[in-house]
């Protein structure tokens, strides 16, 4: 069998190594013609595939910029990138782009899947109508699908193999089709019996970590204010081993979904006149976030008597998780760009991450990072790095709570007489 892959990106490379590793030939299509020259040398452009494991199926793999070589492919599979326009409202362009190529290569008998995240409906409002002004009809001439990429860079455990993939069909025969595909490659198929469910849970997925993390971000917010240590209230909460589920606080979201997937269901949802106020909530949330950690940062500086502008300042970790140089939508940008405009001399180590060109930085050693920085930020905990150790020797901001120490909860002695006035005191009353 033959494989298409539209986008050779950090969804799209990883089904192609899958795919040539279960034997099956794979035309990569790319827009970027250093990544394909990249991909024709061998050499891994992302993280999760080393350029070892890339080699080993090289000959199984022909990367091009050329879409009419789809035409010889039994399955297409689009996963070009679906973000948001500066308004903060989907975009797109890509995926209407890389329709339309699809379209002028598609043979009858063909299958077609869509990876790319997206509201609800997309699939068959937007991408159907292009492939079918070829006058094949879908479901007859060739088969559609929906299955949402469930890429999580970085993750040892969890991979295309062994994450189960949801999948949805036009009609059941071109679910049937996509699943005997995607069998080849996954341990365990969920089929669903719409695209628009396959398109939907994919955004749940998201939304549900998104509205989390926010809640679990406002609580640090507020804990902060009470001087109240949020992670132990955590750790103490996360004891309940049942209807408790733990999230972090941390400096904001980032990545290629949690930042953007959320917005694709909220805007859809206007077209309904329907407000998901939770939605809209959480991203207010965690969009300011990075916002409250450069207050932290003042603070820490007031704390010395210094001012943010003419400190230096080292952040530590750019990428928007712990080992991985990705940095879409990484609140350490947020931070940077703030504490840049307020004058602040700025220095970064993350070995993930080369370069930051938007701020003409570039990674600086960790020991010269921290040389005479007057306060270090623990923006993103990368392995490897003696976080304590840091802590000990430099002013720091921890926002991911490595550097914390379980402390003993206080409580009075038992010896202690209870106040008279706490022995009289009668409850309030509340008015209804």
């Amino acid at each position: 069998m033959t494989i298409g892959i539209v986008g050779l990106g950090y969804v799209g490379l990883p089904l192609a190594v899958e795919f040539a590793e279960a034997g099956q030939r794979v035309v990569g299509i790319d827009t970027n013609q250093a990544r394909v020259n990249q991909l024709r040398a061998g050499e891994s452009y992302i993280e999760d595939i080393p350029s070892e494991r890339l080699q080993a199926v090289a000959s199984r793999i022909e990367a091009t910029t050329r879409t009419s070589r789809l035409a010889q492919c039994d399955a297409i599979i689009v996963a070009v990138p679906t973000p948001l326009t500066a308004n903060r409202e989907p975009d797109l362009a890509p995926l209407i782009s890389a329709s339309q190529a699809v379209a002028d290569a598609l043979q009858p008998g063909q299958l077609v899947i869509l990876e790319s995240t997206t509201y609800p409906g997309t699939t068959r409002e937007r991408v159907l109508p292009i492939l079918e002004e070829t006058g094949l009809v879908a479901g007859r001439d060739f088969h559609l699908a929906f299955s949402p990429e469930r890429v999580d860079p970085g993750n040892e455990k969890y991979s295309l193999h062994n994450t189960p993939k949801i999948l949805g069909g036009l009609t059941p025969a071109c679910r049937n089709r996509a699943e005997a595909v995607y069998g080849l490659v996954c341990e365990q198929i969920v089929p669903v019996s719409t695209l628009e469910v396959s398109e939907m849970a994919k955004l749940l997925e998201n939304i549900f970590r998104s509205v989390n993390i926010a809640l679990v971000n406002e609580l640090a917010r507020l804990a902060d204010r009470m001087h109240i240590d949020i992670h132990e209230v955590i750790d103490a909460a996360a004891t309940k081993p049942f209807g408790f589920m733990r999230f972090d606080p941390g400096p904001g979201m980032g990545g290629h979904c949690l930042p953007v997937d959320p917005f694709y269901l909220s805007w859809k949802a206007r077209e309904l006149d329907f407000a998901t106020e939770f939605i809209e909530l959480a991203g207010k949330v965690n969009q300011t976030q990075p916002y409250f950690c450069v207050e932290q940062a003042e603070r820490a500086l007031n704390e010395q008597g210094k001012a943010v502008k003419g400190s230096k300042i080292a952040v530590l970790g750019v990428a928007y998780k712990p080992g991985v140089g990705d940095i879409r939508e990484s609140p350490a940008l947020k931070i940077i760009d703030r504490l840049q405009a307020l004058g602040a001399e700025v220095a970064y180590h993350d070995s993930y991450v080369p370069e930051l060109k938007q701020f003409e930085l570039q990674n600086t050693d960790l020991n010269e990072a921290l040389a005479g920085a007057d306060v270090a930020l623990i923006v993103t905990a990368h392995p490897g790095i003696d976080h304590n150790s840091i802590a000990a020797s430099v002013p720091t901001v921890d926002f991911r709570g490595v550097t914390r120490t379980q402390r003993a909860v206080a409580r009075p002695p038992a010896e202690m007489p209870v106040p008279r006035a706490e022995q009289t005191q009668q409850p309030m009353e509340v008015a209804a």
